[in-house]
Formats: structure tokens, C-alpha cells, sequence
């Protein structure tokens, strides 16, 4: 690349773009990224939520670049576009398996999930009082939220309930805030 400004011109021009490991679904029209440690369970989740409709974007590989209104939008590379792996059972096909509807090309980068696996010890806001720390991606910050995973959970379900908190938070609701406020009215 040559230096001077026709450099610097080429460089501002380049995509911002990057590659990260987590499955990708349209949650309720949310692009939300499911990430946690290997074999904690993203993929079944992932596939439990294509099953009640919910749209497949990309298994393990997302890939993630700037659009064109400042936000981030993530897609699959082509060569695994439409494929998922599910331990015991392989390479499936979503597009194959729950038609062309379950199929989301790209969508915009709204929400992380994080999948940590249950450990005694292992604090946790009950409350929802507050906010996930969030992740940033190529400079941008993504709302997060951590779903601890223990035998007994209904994974899917929880990351729907996160999404449909999410969507409630940016319409200006919060439930523990209400519950506080009831508290508040009861106690004075």
C-alpha cells in the first residue's frame, strides 16, 4: 500500500470489518449474537429458536462489518451460509431442513447473548438492576447480556425473554425500575 495519502485514502476506503466466533439469529427482528465457551450449548439453542420461527443467519462464524448508517451488520461467510453443526448429529442444513423462511441473510448487529456456564459461586444481578456490560465491536458498543446455564434451563426460551427485554428497554420500560418505584410508593 503506498504511504502518503493515497494510502491514508485507501485505508479510510477499506470496510471495517472483522470475524468472530458465536452464532448469529433474528431474534423478534433483533440481530443478536449467542456466544459462550465450546460445547456450552449456542448450537442447540441456535436451532431450538429456528424451530419457533425465529430466522438463521450464521453458525460459529459471523462475520461483521460497518454499514452504511454506523451500525454493524452481520452475515456468513458463503462457504457455511445455511449450515449449522450440532454435536451427535453433524453438518445440518437449516435452509434444507426449515425451508427458506428460517433463512436471514445478514441482519444488524443489536444484542449479545453470553452463554456462561452455572458455578457455584457465580454472582448473579436477580434483580436486573444492572446493566450488562457491553461489547464492543470494531468501536461500536453492543448491549450484553449474560444467561447463566445450568441443567434445567430452558436456554431458548431465556435468550427469547432477553430479546423481548431488550426490545422493552429501548422503548423506555424496565420492570426492575417499576418494581422499585412500587417499593418506593409503598414505603413513603
Amino acid at each position: 500500500m503506498p504511504d502518503g495519502p493515497a494510502g491514508r485514502a485507501a485505508e479510510a476506503a477499506k470496510p471495517e470489518q472483522t470475524t468472530i466466533s458465536a452464532g448469529f439469529l433474528k431474534i423478534f427482528g433483533l440481530g443478536t449474537l449467542i456466544l459462550g465457551d465450546s460445547g456450552i450449548g449456542k448450537s442447540e439453542s441456535a436451532l431450538e429458536l429456528i424451530a419457533r420461527g425465529h430466522q438463521f443467519i450464521a453458525d460459529d462464524v459471523v462475520r461483521i462489518r460497518a454499514g452504511s448508517n454506523g451500525g454493524l451488520v452481520g452475515t456468513a461467510p458463503p462457504l457455511s451460509r445455511n449450515f449449522m453443526e450440532i454435536r451427535g448429529l453433524g453438518i445440518i442444513n437449516i435452509r434444507a431442513i426449515f425451508g427458506a423462511r428460517s433463512i436471514a441473510r445478514s441482519a444488524r448487529v443489536d444484542l449479545v447473548i453470553r452463554l456462561k456456564k452455572w458455578r457455584r459461586g457465580y454472582e448473579v444481578d436477580r434483580l436486573g438492576l444492572k446493566s450488562g456490560d457491553d461489547m464492543v465491536i470494531l468501536g461500536r458498543r453492543i448491549p450484553q447480556l449474560a444467561i447463566p446455564v445450568a441443567p434445567g434451563r430452558n436456554i431458548a426460551t431465556l435468550i427469547e425473554v432477553a430479546c423481548k427485554v431488550h426490545i422493552l428497554r429501548k422503548k423506555g420500560y424496565s420492570a426492575p425500575d417499576e418494581i422499585v418505584r412500587r417499593l418506593e410508593r409503598v414505603l413513603t
